[in-house]
Formats: structure tokens, sequence, C-alpha cells
């Protein structure tokens, strides 16, 4: 079995490449082709965090997965990461166990890689101005992501820290070559913005629709249960669109809080979610139908994405003859 560190996983992610797979991934899970049963989840309450289980079953790629990834939001700030993974890739044929492989490099990939592709999507050709909420590690990848499917020309960067957001800041101007603009909030960071990247473990909710711009595309991955990223009003009014229907509209641990509860209240209906990525991509669904029109993507992560990308890492590491062979005989 080949094990591959988190530096090791890090160095052999190709985002262009990953954003491929992503779409063709996304395409198989609403074709059915493709299958992520919604995740199950331990909680642990004195610490506000949860164990949860992600298995994925890609054919397409030849792989078969399963993701254990930890969420513990105290970690912020510790020098943890607030969200820690584990993958093992079994053989898809025979069930043999055939990887183990750092989850927290690819978590924060494929989720950046996900928005991405959501915005090649969704976003307007010309978009140029990007706002980042929060300061954590999806901040970051989703920067970068961005960066690949769009003319990117501006950056801000907004958190709860100023200090993080600046620090932030200060690293995505080295690594990106662009102005990046540590902002005082939520609201300067979008005024103008044309992708709006939530990233954050909010209670209350970072997108407001008065703070948004005519035509945004926004972006929505974050994940806590006892809050949500997006208020009813943006949920309302804009073009909604997710990974999967049945996990978005799940119960915890899968589902989005950002669309569950507007529609508990009666707001929102389930036809309310437009499409799912793989119907952009096939044409079952429309996207865009003005320049003006609010986009967004509400991302709560499905097992085929961490399945696609561990198919990439692997490949490239055999490739190279990157990582450690073990026997578990």
């Amino acid at each position: 079995m080949l094990v591959l560190g988190r530096a090791q996983v890090e160095a052999l992610i190709d985002i262009d490449a990953l954003i491929d797979a992503l779409a063709s991934a996304m395409t198989d899970l609403s074709a059915g082709r493709a299958a992520a049963p919604d995740r199950v989840a331990v909680r642990v309450a004195e610490r506000d965090g949860f164990l949860a289980a992600m298995p994925g079953h890609v054919p397409s790629a030849d792989t078969l997965m399963t993701k254990l990834v930890s969420v513990f939001p105290h970690n912020g700030g510790t020098g943890l990461p607030t969200h820690q993974a584990l993958i093992v890739a079994f053989d898809p044929h025979t069930g043999e166990p055939i990887a183990l492989l750092d989850g927290t490099a690819i978590t924060a990939a494929r989720t950046a890689a996900g928005s991405a592709l959501s915005a090649r999507l969704l976003a307007r050709d010309d978009a140029s101005v990007l706002a980042i909420l929060g300061t954590g590690a999806q901040a970051r990848a989703h920067a970068a992501a961005m960066c690949r499917v769009r003319p990117i020309g501006q950056i801000r960067v907004a958190g709860r820290d100023r200090a993080k957001a600046a620090a932030l800041a200060g690293t995505l101007s080295a690594e990106l070559g662009l102005p990046v603009t540590a902002c005082a909030g939520y609201a300067e960071a979008l005024d103008g913005a044309d992708i709006a990247a939530a990233t954050t473990h909010a209670v209350d909710p970072v997108i407001r629709r008065p703070l948004l711009t005519p035509g945004v595309h926004v972006t929505s991955v974050g994940f806590n249960p006892e809050g949500r990223e997006i208020d009813d009003a943006t949920i309302a009014e804009a073009l909604v669109c997710v990974e999967s229907r049945q996990a978005a509209l799940a119960p915890f641990p899968a589902g989005s809080n950002d669309l569950l509860e507007p529609l508990r209240a009666g707001l929102i209906t389930e036809e309310h979610v437009h499409a799912e990525l793989g119907e952009l991509l096939t044409g079952g669904a429309a996207g865009r139908t003005s320049p003006d029109q609010i986009t967004l993507y509400k991302s709560v992560g499905v097992a085929v994405q961490d399945a696609a990308a561990a198919a990439l890492v692997v490949a490239a590491a055999r490739e190279r003859s990157v990582g450690t062979e073990i026997s578990l005989g």
C-alpha cells in the first residue's frame, strides 16, 4: 500500500487538472454513474467538533475510496488545522487497500477547485475583482484556484481578525503576483466584487444581499452546524446551484443550513435549487442568463470530489516514484 504524507500530496496536486477532474466527477454524480452516500458523523460536543466518514466510488476514474475528516473549529489559531483528514483508496475491482494519503491537503484543494469550477460555469467572463471572506486554509486555496478560471486582477481579503487578513493578503500577493488588500470588514471586501468566496465558520451570515454588487458570483463552502454564511435574501434572489441536491438538502452532517433554514421557514422550496454542477456541465440546466444576475454555488463537499482528487494524486505519485510502499499482510 502506498503511503503519502501532506507535503507529498501538496506537491503532487495540479489544480488545473483537478478542476477538470471535478467536472467529470460532478457530471458522473448527476448522471447516477458515481456514488457518494450522505456522510455520517459522530459529534464531540465538548469541543464543538465532529468526525465524519465519506465513502465514494467514481467508476470512470477507476476510484473507490473513503475519507475520514475531523472538523474541530477551536483549532483555529493553535497551529493545527480546523479540518484534518485521511483518505484510504481501494482497488475498485478487488477491494484491496492500495493507498493511504493525507486528506487535509486534498480537502482544501478539491473544495477550492469545486468553487473554481462553479465560477467557470457561472461567473461573468470578465470577472476580475475577487473578495475572499475568511483567512484560513480555504481562503488561501480559493484565491489561487479562482485565478485559474477568471482574469482576476484584484483581490480583497476580510476576516474577523484584521491582522490575519493582512498576513494572508501579504502571502497571496507574493504567491500570485497580484494586488491584494486587507479590508476592514466584509462589506468593504464585497463592494464591487465580481466573485465572492465565503470560507468562514460563521454563525451569522457574512454574505448579505445589500452588500452584493449586481452580477456577482458567490461561492460558499463554510460549514457550521450552529450557523450559516448566507442570508435569506441572497438565497431567495440568487440562482442557486449545488454539487448534489440530495447532499445539500440532507440533515446534519451532510446538508447546508444556508438552504435548510429558509426551506423550513417556507421562504423557498426544494425547486429553488436550480441545478447541480453536473447538470450545468451537460447542458441539462442553464447557467447565468444576464450580466446582473446573482449566482450562488453552495458547497457541502461530496466524496466523489475527494475520489477524483485522490486518483490524480496517487497516479502522479506512482508516475514520479513518490511515497512509501508498506505491506499490511
